[in-house]
This record gives C-alpha cells, structure tokens and sequence, in this order.
C-alpha cells in the first residue's frame, strides 16, 4: 500500500477531491442558483461523491428529501448538469472540470430494510444471549 491511500485503496487526494466536489454541489443547490423549478422546489442532499482516479469523472449520490419523486430530482439534475459542472469547476481549484453523474443514493432504504429485519421477532429471538430473558418472558 502507497503512503498516501487509505486502506480501502483510494488516494487521500482523490477523496479530499471528492468532498471539495460535494461540498461544491451542495452549495449550488442550497443557494438556489440552479434556474430549475424542481431543485427549487425540493431539498436535495448530495450524501457521496465518489471521484475517477484520474480526478475526470465524478459519481455524485443523491436523496431528495421530503415527498420529492427521485426519479424527477434526478432528471432536473441531469438536465442542468453544465451548469452544475461549471459551478463546481469554478469553486474547485482543479486542473480540470469533472464530468459529474447523478445516481440515487440507495444506502437509506437499505438500512430501511436491514432495521427492518433485525425487528422482526423471529431474528430478534435468536439475537438474544442464552442467559438473558426473552422479550416474550
């Protein structure tokens, strides 16, 4: 492992990039400097950015939050990507300007379900120490 990687085998660099890029698109977007009724309209929440190693390309996750259909934040997104890039570029000391992407972000549902699962009385029943009292006790 190079001195400066983390162990999941990213680059310092890439990942500070990476914030700089969320903190970037997450300040567009509070601000409201995106023409866009639908981003106007909805809080958005850019919860990842996960960056090229050659720092080209940026995979932005994002939530809607609130009542907000993804799919339409995610087309609003999509659409007003240039402008997204040049803002981003502008605000990010960068050799060069990351072709941004959008993608849900699916880690909440997921750990929706898991929480889910781990409630139900049956797995909750097998979680329990040998020694404790049951819940149904």
């Amino acid at each position: 492992m190079r001195r400066n990687e983390t162990p999941e085998g990213q680059s310092i660099r890439v990942l500070r990039v990476g914030e700089q890029v969320r903190h970037a698109l997450s300040d567009v977007l509070m601000r409201g400097d995106v023409h866009d009724a639908t981003l106007a309209a909805t809080m958005v929440s850019i919860t990842e950015v996960r960056m090229s190693p050659d720092l080209r390309h940026a995979t932005a996750f994002v939530k809607a939050l609130g009542t907000a259909d993804e799919a339409v934040v995610l087309k609003a997104l999509r659409t007003n990507t240039a402008y997204l890039q040049s803002e981003v570029a502008r605000r990010v000391n960068s050799r060069f300007a990351a072709k941004l992407r959008f993608q849900p972000d699916e880690s909440f549902d997921e750990g929706g379900k898991i929480d889910q699962l781990l409630r139900d009385p049956k797995v909750a029943r097998d979680l329990i120490e040998p020694d404790e009292p049951t819940p149904d006790a």
